[in-house]
């Protein structure tokens, strides 16, 4: 990271170039989990019902058999009306009424965020409380950030440098979503895969109105590269690329927003930014992703958003122990005192 955005991290490499090797970044950010199994199914298909119709039910006559007199015109069925339009979690269809406030986490694996450690009901009781302490001037959203890719500091099978986290694991966190009216976001650490191979792959929960994307471009390798030991990157043209993949999903399913979240640890690993277009029914959102105390993660903070293309929103990540070693954690009104105000907060 650059200058004083990078202190506290011990980064790998230097902040503002983000390439060559050094030492892996600390503490979670070197911790490379493999997740429950991979390959992540999609469904096969969805049951239709054939509509025959029943005029004379019960008749095995020809077609041009005369209707009985006493058969009144066929009305339409209520069940014919349109339905409403899907919308987000906590009612309407744009994010601007909510504050997004959430846990990361994959089960398993504490190191990577408490969303994974305990009981998942818990858990999301605990995000709900939190959620309204930094609301504000808007609506308390709960997030879950589920870790739907991870990084592995092994090649894999298909040389790849990750997993994906399993269809009943995604599926289990999706039910604890809707159950609590929370939305759901995959995150994805992409090692050597494309990353919009990974959001496709994750086209079957993507059709839902409740679930969005987080990418974690730090763990994207390019050739010869592995997962903790330097910062990978992305460009502003693969983001608008995401983007544009979902807006195609919110339109053909007439969905509500849809969140795309990039965690930027460095100004490194979000190159070309001016590249990044905003797409039709997805929010954009850079979350700083900076580690240290109040001041060094508000020097973080002020590098990461100059500068920010017209469109895209900001997040903000605290880290309950990395920001607490020989420091303290900022509190909601010191996250709230920052400008833009962060439409997005989660906790790792």
């Amino acid at each position: 990271m650059t200058d004083t955005a990078s202190a506290g991290r011990d980064a790998p490499g230097d902040g503002d170039g983000g390439e060559g090797s050094g030492t892996p970044p600390p503490s979670r950010r070197g911790m490379l989990s493999v997740a429950a199994a991979a390959g992540l199914g999609l469904l096969a298909g969805c049951g239709e019902e054939s509509a025959d119709s029943a005029s004379g039910a019960g008749s095995q006559g020809s077609r041009s058999a005369k209707p009985s007199p006493s058969a009144a015109p066929s009305k339409p069925s209520p069940s014919a009306a349109p339905k409403p339009p899907p919308e987000l979690p906590r009612g309407g269809r744009e994010l601007s009424r909510y504050r997004l406030v959430g846990y990361c986490g994959l089960p398993g694996a504490d190191a990577l965020g408490r969303l994974g450690i305990g009981d998942l009901d818990d858990r999301v009781r605990q995000i709900e409380k939190t959620a309204r302490a930094y609301a504000a001037d808007r609506e308390p959203q709960p997030v879950l950030e589920l870790l739907a890719t991870v990084a592995n500091s092994s090649a894999g099978p298909d040389g790849s440098y990750r997993s994906r986290t399993s269809p009943d694991t995604i599926r289990r966190f999706h039910d604890a979503a809707k159950r609590h009216r929370a939305l759901l976001l995959l995150n994805i650490q992409p090692g050597r895969a494309s990353v919009l191979g990974e959001v496709k792959a994750l086209r079957e929960w993507l059709v839902h109105p409740d679930v969005g994307i987080a990418l974690d471009p730090e763990w994207e390798m390019g050739p010869g590269e592995v997962p903790g030991n330097t910062y990978g990157r992305t460009s502003g043209k693969e983001l608008t690329d995401v983007a544009r993949h979902l807006s195609g999903i919110v339109a053909e399913h007439d969905l509500p927003q849809k969140p795309l979240v990039f965690h930027q640890v460095a100004m490194s690993v979000v190159q070309d930014q001016s590249a990044l277009r905003p797409q039709p029914g997805v929010v954009l959102i850079k979350s700083a992703d900076g580690i240290g105390s109040p001041g060094m993660k508000r020097d973080t903070w002020r590098q990461l958003v100059k500068n920010q293309p017209e469109g895209v929103h900001t997040g903000f990540k605290l880290f309950y122990e990395e920001d607490t070693e020989g420091s303290r954690l900022m509190t909601p009104e010191e996250v709230l005192a920052l400008r833009p105000r962060p439409d997005y907060v989660m906790f790792e």
